[in-house]
C-alpha cells in the first residue's frame, strides 16, 4: 500500500477552510496525499487568489462540488447556505468518492471533515472509510455545541435553541468564558428561522461525530483547560499556525496584498496599530467613519484591511470621510487583504484590534500582540471573554446608546493598551505556552505524532 489517501472537507468559510489547509500541509510533510473539497464559489476563489501558481506549487490536489446556490447569491446568508449544505452536498460528495475510488490504486484511505460538515462523516462510513472529525475552533465552543441537551434540559433554551431566560450570563464550568445566550453561536446568526436551520444542523452534526475515533482540535490544553475538563474526548493539535512553516497555498478568499511588509518595515518597532476584521465583518457607514477617524486622531500609524465587501451597500472608497486619505498620508496604509501571519510577524506591530475570530485570536497570541476586541458574530464573543477577562491580554471597546463604537472611546482604548506594559508582559507569557505545545516534546504535538502513526498503520 502506498501512502495514505486523505479527501479533506472544510465548511465553506474562510475562517474554516484556512485551518484545514494548514493540517493538510502538515500530513503532506508526513508523506500523505491531499484531495482538499471547496466548494465550486470557494474553490474558484481560493485559486483566483492563489493565481497560476496552483498547479506549479501545489502540493494539495484543488477540487470542488456545488453548494447548491446561485453564482450571485450572498453565501454570508447563513440559512441558504445551511440549506445547500444539507441537501446538495452529500449527493454531490458521493459522486465525487465514487469517481476517486472507481479510478487506479490511489484510493480515499481517510475522509478528515469540519465538525460543521459531520454528514461527510456519515458519507464516509457508508463508503467503509474511517472519518476524522476536525474542529477549527476553540475547544469551548464545541463544548457549547455539545452541551445542547443539557441546555435544554436546564431550560436554559428552547426546542428551536431560543433562550428562555434571556437576562442572565451563564457559564459552563469555571475558568471557561461567561456567555450571554444572546450570543450563543445559533442565536446570534440571524432571524429565528435561520436560528432554528443552524441549531438543528449543530444537533446533527453533534451525532455525526459521536462514533469518530479521531476528534481533533486546532488549540492546546494550555489556552482552554476549563473545555477540556467538560469534553475530555477533544484531542488538541494546536495551535496549527504555531509551526508557522510558510505556505504558499493558505485558503485565502482574497490576493493577500504584499506591499503592506515593506511598508512595515519602514515603521519604528512596536508602532503600529493592526486592525483587521476578517471574511465576514460587515460595518454600517456610521461606524465605520467612526473607526476611521478614531485612526486619524491617533496620530500613530496603522495598516487596516478593508475588504472591498465590509460595508453595507456602498463602496468603501465612497465611505471615507471626506479629505481623511490626504490628512493620514503615509501614517495609515489601507489594503484588501493582507497576509495576516506576517504582519502579526512583523516587529513593528504594537496591537491588533480585531474582530477575535478563532484564527486571528491564535495567531496574535502565536506572535505576543496584545488585543483591541471587536467582535462581531458567533464564537467571536466567547474569544472576547478569553482575551479580557481569562488571559487577559487585551481590552474591549464600550458602545454609545446608539450601539456605535465612537472615535474618542476608539483613541482612549489604544492608548490605553499601548501604554500598558503588562498586556504586553501578558501576551509574551501566553505566546510562550502556545510554542511548548508544539516543540518536539509539547502536548499538542505529541497528540499529532499519535495520529499521524493511527493514519499510517
Amino acid at each position: 500500500m502506498g501512502n495514505p489517501h486523505i479527501l479533506a472537507i472544510p465548511y465553506p468559510a474562510q475562517g474554516h477552510v484556512i485551518p484545514l489547509m494548514e493540517l493538510s500541509h502538515r500530513l503532506v510533510d508526513h508523506g500523505f496525499s491531499i484531495t482538499f473539497v471547496n466548494t465550486d464559489f470557494n474553490h474558484k476563489r481560493v485559486r483566483d487568489s492563489f493565481g497560476d501558481r496552483v498547479e506549479d506549487e501545489c502540493s494539495i490536489r484543488l477540487v470542488s462540488i456545488p453548494d447548491g446556490m446561485e453564482p450571485g447569491e450572498d453565501r454570508n446568508h447563513l440559512g441558504k447556505l445551511t440549506d445547500g449544505i444539507t441537501n446538495v452536498m452529500p449527493p454531490e460528495l458521493r459522486k465525487l468518492l465514487k469517481k476517486i475510488n472507481g479510478v487506479g490504486d490511489d484510493k480515499i484511505s481517510y475522509v478528515i471533515a469540519d465538525v460543521n460538515m459531520g454528514w461527510a462523516l456519515d458519507i464516509a462510513a457508508e463508503f467503509e472509510i474511517p472519518g476524522v472529525a476536525f474542529w477549527p475552533a476553540s475547544a469551548f465552543l464545541l463544548a457549547l455545541l455539545f452541551s445542547t441537551d443539557k441546555l435544554l434540559d436546564d431550560q436554559v433554551i428552547d426546542e428551536h435553541g431560543t433562550p428562555i431566560n434571556g437576562k442572565n450570563m451563564i457559564q459552563l464550568c469555571p475558568n471557561t468564558p461567561a456567555m450571554h445566550p444572546k450570543n450563543f453561536l445559533w442565536v446570534c446568526l440571524g432571524d429565528l428561522t435561520t436560528q432554528k436551520k443552524i441549531f438543528e444542523f449543530a444537533r446533527r452534526n453533534n451525532k455525526a461525530v459521536e462514533n469518530v475515533e479521531w476528534l481533533i482540535c486546532n488549540t492546546t490544553f494550555d489556552l482552554e483547560p476549563g473545555a477540556f475538563s467538560l469534553i475530555p474526548e477533544i484531542l488538541p493539535i494546536g495551535p496549527l499556525l504555531a509551526n508557522n512553516q510558510h505556505e504558499p497555498l493558505t485558503g485565502s478568499f482574497w490576493p493577500e496584498d504584499e506591499t503592506c511588509l515593506k511598508w512595515l518595515d519602514q515603521q519604528r518597532p512596536g508602532s503600529v496599530i493592526y486592525v483587521a476584521f476578517g471574511s465576514f465583518t460587515v460595518f454600517d457607514p456610521i461606524q465605520f467613519q467612526e473607526l476611521a477617524l478614531g485612526l486619524e486622531h491617533l496620530n500613530r500609524p496603522f495598516l487596516w484591511v478593508v475588504r472591498p465587501d465590509m460595508t453595507e451597500g456602498t463602496r468603501c472608497e465612497e465611505l471615507y470621510p471626506k479629505g481623511f486619505k490626504a490628512r493620514v498620508g503615509s501614517r495609515g496604509k489601507m489594503v484588501g487583504w493582507a497576509p495576516q501571519r506576517a504582519v502579526l510577524a512583523h516587529p513593528s506591530i504594537a496591537c491588533f484590534i480585531s474582530h477575535c475570530g478563532w484564527n486571528s485570536t491564535v495567531e496574535g497570541l502565536s506572535n505576543r500582540v496584545p488585543f483591541l476586541c471587536w467582535p462581531y458574530f458567533a464564537d467571536q464573543f466567547i474569544n472576547e471573554t478569553y482575551i479580557c477577562e481569562i488571559w487577559k491580554i487585551g481590552l474591549s471597546f464600550k458602545r454609545d446608546e446608539r450601539e456605535i463604537i465612537t472615535r474618542e472611546e476608539i483613541k482612549s482604548k489604544i492608548e490605553q493598551l499601548v501604554n500598558d506594559e503588562s498586556f504586553k508582559e501578558k501576551a509574551l507569557k501566553l505566546k510562550g505556552l502556545v510554542m511548548n505545545s508544539v516543540d518536539e516534546n509539547g502536548s499538542s504535538n505529541r497528540i499529532f505524532k499519535n495520529f499521524i502513526e493511527w493514519m499510517k498503520s
